[in-house]
């Protein structure tokens, strides 16, 4: 990795040198963030238009969260769920009215919180749907991307996350993204079907928005065979995609619904399980948990984080701006260059896909351009430019960095 800044190069060697290599970043060392913008050791300003992977949709170092971090660091962080704090009660009754929900289970990491769902889905189908212990079976959707427990890359396809990582959790059924056909045959076909696990976009697999209607079908199906229907918003949730949670866009209501990253605005880990009083309440005590879940600091940056979103507009702003950038680019690079062959997404979760194969390092060449000309962005899987931006973002903000991405890209071109 080459840097032609000592002070980069030395952290970058650092890493390298006493780090697992368990990611391959953009060689580039970030030391500040504020709103859109990061600042690398340098002192070279970006745009971040990655929001550590829909992370920070509030902006780097909101001022109202970071002072909500501030003022209870100074009183009480940590208690364990050996005993009541006074935060914990004040932050689930706000969380669950926030979201519409009659309980909430609170977790640190989106991967935890996935997990907490499918020991939770898979508890009620025994206690509750009477599947015999150890068979119930969740649906999952090829391509899926929740996390990297050993459970969760169970039922991945992405062999780079699996291989060698083995032996596997059996109870989990793959199907297509995007198919009501065969979700509903493999419900029939198999008895002991207790949820069907999804995500309402697939972000790592490249911003796959499913067809219109395909959620509210699915929950169909599911209420139909009473099958819980399990959302995974830790991606897509708290305002990132137009609304408040991509489900909205279908008005669907999940049995679980799985939040994390921007619950807290990026300050600190917090993620969450959400569901009705009837499912939530087959977990009793001893029976999940966590030291730091549902922690007094964790409960205070995650009221603000969320009250920023409500006070700021964030998913009516997301919603603006996301039809904007996807307005200009179609007109400025899908219909004209030769690189780019369409653009995708809802709200201000977006991807462009480059007209070479996932080999290539086409796309990642063109991320190093764009580092070099002030705005950071990451591959995935190959020829795909994922686009994410804080949600405060302004427009004329937005339209700067489509001039940015414009003319990197026809730089390829020449």
């Amino acid at each position: 990795m080459i840097s032609e800044n000592k002070l980069s190069q030395q952290a970058i060697d650092l890493e390298n040198e006493y780090g697992a290599h368990n990611y391959h970043p953009l060689p580039v060392v970030l030391s500040k963030g504020e709103g859109v913008f990061v600042w690398d050791v340098e002192g070279k300003r970006y745009y971040d238009f990655l929001s550590a992977y829909s992370a920070v949709n509030q902006g780097h170092c909101h001022p109202a969260i970071i002072g909500a971090l501030k003022t209870q660091a100074e009183s009480l962080t940590l208690t364990s769920r050996a005993f009541y704090s006074d935060m914990l009660g004040k932050y689930e009754q706000f969380v669950t009215n926030y979201f519409g929900f009659d309980k909430v289970l609170p977790m640190n990491t989106g991967a935890e919180a996935v997990e907490t769902a499918i020991k939770l889905c898979r508890k009620y189908a025994y206690e509750k749907k009477g599947i015999a212990e150890n068979e119930a079976q969740i649906i999952v959707c090829k391509n899926n991307f929740h996390g990297r427990t050993t459970t969760i890359i169970s039922f991945s396809n992405d062999e780079v996350a699996r291989k060698n990582f083995g032996p596997y959790t059996s109870g989990f059924l793959k199907i297509d993204y995007d198919n009501l056909e065969a979700l509903e045959e493999t419900i029939k076909a198999n008895k002991n079907v207790a949820g069907f696990l999804v995500e309402p976009i697939q972000g790592e697999a490249g911003v796959y928005v499913p067809s219109e209607g395909y959620l509210t079908k699915a929950k169909e199906i599911c209420e139909k065979h009473g099958v819980l229907f399990i959302a995974d918003e830790v991606q897509t949730g708290v305002a990132r995609t137009g609304q408040l949670l991509a489900v909205n866009h279908e008005n669907v209501k999940p049995d679980i619904l799985i939040l994390g990253k921007a619950l807290s605005g990026g300050v600190y880990p917090v993620s969450a399980v959400f569901s009705s009083s009837e499912i939530m309440d087959v977990i009793r005590p001893g029976q999940h948990g966590s030291t730091f879940g549902g922690n007094p600091l964790a409960c205070a940056v995650a009221i603000a984080a969320l009250n920023v979103v409500t006070d700021e507009n964030l998913a009516e702003k997301a919603e603006e701006l996301g039809q904007l950038f996807r307005s200009e680019i179609n007109t400025r690079l899908v219909e004209k260059s030769k690189f780019v062959s369409l653009v995708r997404g809802k709200g201000l979760l977006n991807a462009i896909v480059i007209n070479d194969d996932e080999d290539s390092s086409t796309a990642w060449d063109i991320c190093i351009k764009l580092r070099d000309n002030g705005l950071l962005a990451k591959p995935t899987h190959g020829n795909i430019i994922r686009f994410a931006p804080p949600l405060v973002m302004t427009k004329e903000q937005l339209l700067e960095c489509v001039s940015i991405i414009e003319s990197t890209i026809l730089e390829f071109e020449n």
